[in-house]
């Protein structure tokens, strides 16, 4: 039998995007069907595992695109990979629900925990741990901020992942 095929995820958070938290704003928008049109593309080509790092911002919409793709397709997954217990920690009420309401569609089973406490390096471990687990990578990235995205992507590429970078300030993919 052959391996599942996985696509991981990274993307900026809201502080670090155009539009900030406005998300009924046009580019936004325009971003978030792209990013569901790419995990079509995704599932098209045999990817039928998803990989989401859970982190307020551009991960929190993935993983609601991967689910409403999941309506469509039954045999596409999510997994959460979580890199504390206290991940929500210092996040607005309203992204802690969002993130709450994802973790509550996402069998137990299947919500990877990097380890229990935070430490300077958990996200970073998260991200190693979802790039090592994956063959593709969507990304939505400006080019030039510095960061966990900019640390996700540049491993992915690394590690020789395919890419489809979304540009947050044209929605076009690279």
């Amino acid at each position: 039998m052959e391996p599942v095929k996985t696509c991981c995820f990274t993307g900026h958070r809201t502080n670090h995007l155009p539009w900030g938290k406005d998300e009924t704003q046009p580019l936004c928008v325009a971003c978030k069907e792209r990013l569901a049109i790419e995990v079509e593309l995704a599932y098209l080509e045999g990817f039928r595992r998803f990989l989401c790092g859970m982190a307020m911002g551009w991960d929190l919409l993935f993983a609601e695109a991967v689910l409403a793709s999941g309506k469509l397709h039954p045999d596409l997954r999510l997994d959460a990979v979580i890199p504390c217990l206290d991940q929500t920690r210092g996040w607005p009420q309203e992204q802690i629900e969002r993130y709450q309401h994802i973790l509550e569609q996402i069998p137990p089973s299947r919500q990877i925990l990097i380890q229990p406490e935070r430490t300077r390096d958990c996200m970073l471990r998260r991200d190693r741990y979802m790039v090592n687990q994956s063959q593709r990578i969507i990304a939505l990235y400006d080019g030039k901020s510095k960061g966990g995205t900019q640390y996700t992507l540049s491993f992915a590429l690394k590690m020789q992942l395919e890419t489809a970078i979304i540009d947050p300030y044209t929605a076009e993919v690279t």
